[in-house]
Parts: structure tokens; C-alpha cells; sequence
């Protein structure tokens, strides 16, 4: 086991038995004071809800999980499983890993962002497989790559199983950045294609060959031997980071390709879960959900957000969340409301009709933004993750969130407003701690397979999900 995962799993029982400690000399905690009987009752709860009354033994119990062997992430019905049992997400985005990789003077860059992962628990990290065509491509033409590049991907995977972390990889992107659609469309028409609009790749079938000519599932990795599709390293494949097709607003042209790269990628691997890398906008289909779309345009791009996820071979739903590009640049409270209802909604719709987890992939906000403080991106933070808490804690769709984006020191000509660094962020820094340590608590107790059906609220549960975060 990581050093880094096994201080965080000790810090998980140390502070659940300081917890107990607390209330027993004091005979109250933050949640209110108690008098003796209730005092006793608390004390006999959250013995019964801890693998054994002795803390050393906790900590042995808790050891005896983090050295499993390293299993798959998988999903069963609303929740995602590992060895069958539950398992949250609290992670991140760092886009750039492969690229930094790729160059030496960098690549120290990738190792120090799992390592400030890792110190305040977080899980799973997003980020490209993918850059078509550009400055240190990894894809220079269609079924074209370059070796070092790969091999720069290589040790993405590699140092993320290093600390713990599982990783979800984008294969492609809508946006011209690192290549995009528009990098597909222009390899398309230099081989003489008729093609009209960047949104042909979503329908063109030599343009779609390309796209599965896409060799990461079958790589074997050159530092650990493994095969990407074997590798439970990775949590999950994405189809493309936040497809839109707005060239047909009824949707029928993105759901095609969804369907056709979903069953494809499945086919190519059964093991690992699938999802599209959607924002979450609501469509055609469900027009009584467009009310909470961000604005009238998230209803014309060509995406639709119940339709999209019930496509076979998806495996979980995905949703972006961000106030201050949609509704309005500048700082209010509503960016706040948004966030809460457009979590619970989506939330609502992954357990109605969907059956699935759902991931909150990016959130944050922009310290560009006009009337920005950090105090308001931590209530921002908070509120995503009480929300994430209210579903958990009736076992809801709520899955996980990922923030966007992490950075580690020395980044800062990469930041687009959205970067966290955790020495610059002590706040926020503790925010994500506390939360890693309530999801990692509800994974472990799970794993000592704990019932949370009580009546009675334990004080355990008043820590897991008391409302001052």
C-alpha cells in the first residue's frame, strides 16, 4: 500500500475514534449536548456501527480493505461496486497528464498532482487519452502514433495506481483543443472526403472508423505490462469529452454515434464501465425537464440528457456544472440554486428512469469571473458535496463528483481561472479532506457491512452528513 493512502485510512479511524472520545468525556459534540442517557445510547450505537470496540482492530479491518487486491470498479443498479460492495467517488480533473508526461522536465508535474490527490483522499482523476494532431500528438494522423507520447500515457496509468487513484479516460474531444471533431473533419477532407461541418464526425462512417480505429483499450503498457482493458486502474472509458452536435437540435444524429461507440467500445472491452462525457442538457425527449436547463440554447445542441444515457452499453450517466458560463458570468447566489437543483434533478432522473449512477465530472468556478472570492467557490464546493451526501445517505444515484481542475505547483501559465492548488487553497484544501474522509468512512463501513437503516440518527451518521461542512 501507498504510504499516502495508508496515513489517509488511518486518518479515517483516528478521526471516527477521537469522534467517540470527544463525546464521551464531554458528553456532547457540535450536533448539541446529551445527557447521560442519551450519552450511553450514542456511545452503544456507534460501537455497533464500528467493526469492533477497539480502535487498533479498526485500523487492522480498515488495512485488511486498502490491501485487497486492486479489483475493477463496477456498477450495480444505482451505485458503483467494488468487490460488490459500495464505492463513492470524490476526485478530479487534470486534463493535461499525458502531454506534461511526455516531456522530462515536466513529468515530475504528473507524480506531484496524484500526490496532492492522494494527501486529502481523493479517488479518481478525469483526464485526456487523446490529442489529435497537435503539438505533441498522440494521435498524428488516423491509426498513426507517436511511441513517446504513449509511453507518456503509460506512466499516467502507472503513477495513478501508484497513489490509489483510478482514472476515467477521455477518448476524444468536441472542442478544438487537443485536436477535437475538427481535427477528425480535417484528416477526412484531406483524403478527399465531402465533408461540411465538424459535426460530420459525429455521422460520417469513414470519420467514425477513424474514431474507433483509436488504439488506447488494446495498448499494453510499457511500464506494468498490462493491457489498458485489463487494467482496473481505470475506472472508466469516456466516449468524448462534452459532444454537442448542434448542426441537429433534435438529437438523432449524436444519439446514432452514441450508440454505435458504446456498443463498440464494450465490444472491445466488457470489463470496464462506459460513459459519454455529457454536460447534462436536457433534450427532445424530456421536455418537461428543460426547465432546469441553465438557458433556452442547452436545449438546441443537440444533446439530450435522458435519451442519451439509456443507450445500451452506457454504463452511467455524466453531468458538467457550470453557473458561471451558462447563466451568467458574474458572481450571484442564483449560481448557487442552480447548482443545487440542477444536481437534484439529475440526481431524480438517474434513479427514475435511468437506473444508474450519476457523476458530477467538472464543476467549479472561474476566479476570472467579476465579483470571484474563495470564499464563494468554497460555499460552491460544499454545496455540490452536501447534495452528493443527501442522495448517499438514502442510497441514491448520487455517485461522485470531480472538481475541475486540480493543479499542482508551478502551473499557474496553465490556469483557465478554474485551477485549485492545495498550498495556495486552505480552505478549500480542507473542504475536499472532510469530504474524502465522510465518503471514505460510508466505503469502509460498507465494507464491514454496516446497515445505515436506523431510525435513530447515530452520531457516526451526524458526522458523515452534519450540514456545517
Amino acid at each position: 500500500m501507498d504510504t499516502h493512502k495508508r496515513v489517509f485510512g488511518f486518518k479515517i479511524i483516528f478521526l471516527v475514534s477521537v469522534f467517540i472520545l470527544l463525546n464521551e468525556s464531554s458528553k456532547c459534540s457540535s450536533f448539541g449536548v446529551m445527557d447521560d442517557e442519551q450519552f450511553k445510547t450514542m456511545v452503544e450505537e456507534v460501537d455497533n456501527h464500528l467493526p469492533s470496540s477497539s480502535s487498533s482492530q479498526g485500523v487492522y479491518e480498515l488495512n485488511d480493505v486498502e490491501e485487497d487486491e486492486w479489483l475493477m470498479v463496477a456498477k450495480k443498479g444505482n451505485q458503483f461496486v467494488i468487490n460488490d460492495q459500495p464505492f463513492y467517488v470524490n476526485g478530479f480533473n487534470t486534463y493535461w497528464l499525458m502531454v506534461f508526461a511526455a516531456d522530462q522536465s515536466t513529468r515530475g508535474k504528473v507524480t506531484e498532482v496524484f500526490q496532492k490527490a492522494s494527501s486529502v483522499g481523493l479517488s479518481v482523476c478525469r483526464t485526456w487519452a487523446f490529442n489529435d494532431g497537435q503539438w505533441r500528438a498522440l494521435q498524428k494522423s488516423p491509426g498513426v502514433y507517436d511511441e513517446d507520447v504513449f509511453k507518456a500515457l503509460d506512466f499516467v496509468v502507472s503513477e495513478a495506481n501508484k497513489y490509489k487513484i483510478r482514472l476515467i479516460l477521455s477518448l476524444a474531444n468536441n472542442w478544438d483543443a487537443y485536436g477535437g471533431k475538427a481535427q477528425y473533419v480535417k484528416w477526412g477532407k484531406a483524403s478527399g472526403l465531402n465533408l461540411t461541418s465538424d459535426d460530420d464526425f459525429f455521422s460520417h462512417p469513414t470519420l467514425r472508423s477513424y474514431y474507433k480505429a483509436h488504439a488506447v483499450l488494446n495498448r499494453v503498457n510499457t511500464i506494468t505490462n498490462i493491457t489498458y482493458k485489463d487494467d482496473p486502474t481505470i475506472f472508466a472509458w469516456e466516449l468524448m469529452n462534452e459532444p454537442r452536435c448542434t448542426s441537429d437540435p433534435s438529437g438523432d444524429k449524436l444519439q446514432s454515434w452514441i450508440t454505435d461507440m458504446a456498443v463498440y467500445v464494450k465490444s472491445l472491452d466488457a470489463k470496464h464501465l462506459v460513459e459519454i462525457g455529457l454536460e447534462g442538457f436536457y433534450g427532445p425527449s424530456a421536455p418537461d425537464r428543460a426547465q432546469f436547463n441553465p438557458n433556452s440554447y442547452a436545449t438546441q445542441v443537440g444533446t439530450d440528457f435522458i435519451r442519451n444515457h439509456q443507450v445500451l452499453g452506457v454504463d452511467f450517466a455524466s453531468v458538467h456544472i457550470y453557473a458561471d458560463s451558462w447563466i451568467s458570468q458574474t458572481i450571484t447566489d442564483s449560481h448557487i440554486q442552480f447548482t443545487k437543483s440542477w444536481m437534484e434533478a439529475h440526481i431524480e432522473d438517474a434513479e427514475k428512469y435511468l437506473g444508474m449512477p450519476v457523476v458530477f465530472a467538472e464543476f467549479g468556478v472561474s476566479s476570472k469571473d467579476p465579483g470571484y472570492n474563495s470564499s464563494f467557490r468554497d460555499t460552491l464546493i460544499n454545496t455540490v458535496y452536501k447534495t452528493l451526501l443527501n442522495s448517499t445517505k438514502r442510497g441514491g444515484s448520487g455517485a461522485g463528483s470531480l472538481l475541475w481542475q486540480l493543479f499542482p505547483d508551478g502551473t499557474d501559465y496553465m490556469d483557465d481561472g478554474y485551477a485549485i492548488v492545495l498550498s495556495k487553497s486552505p480552505s478549500t484544501s480542507n473542504i475536499i479532506s472532510l469530504h474524502s474522509t465522510r465518503v471514505a468512512i460510508v466505503n469502509s463501513m460498507c465494507s464491514w457491512k454496516c446497515k445505515w437503516g436506523c431510525k435513530k440518527r447515530n452520531p457516526l451518521e451526524a458526522f458523515l452528513y452534519h450540514d456545517d461542512l
